[in-house]
């Protein structure tokens, strides 16, 4: 059994029929000042069901490449949008 990497971040747009567009926000110690910095990173996941609205908070979780920039799926909403 392998390990799929998870990632846990915000819907920032609907890219087309079945896309998604999320923000995975991470925390990291600046190597020289030593201050708390945020790094952000874009993700294309896969939503089968067209399910995502814009601002959802989501879990998404590795799969095979599904296309040119997307090799991640939809694993679960954790919490939607207002």
């Amino acid at each position: 059994m392998t390990h799929k990497k998870e990632i846990q971040g915000k819907v920032v747009t609907i890219a087309g029929d079945k896309s998604a567009t999320m923000v995975v926000e991470r925390r990291v110690m600046h190597p020289r000042y030593h201050k708390v910095v945020k790094k952000f990173k874009k993700y294309v996941i896969h939503d089968e069901k067209n399910v995502l609205k814009v601002g959802d908070e989501i879990i998404a979780i590795e799969c095979s490449p599904i296309s040119k920039r997307k090799s991640f799926r939809l694993k679960n909403v954790v919490l939607g949008a207002k």
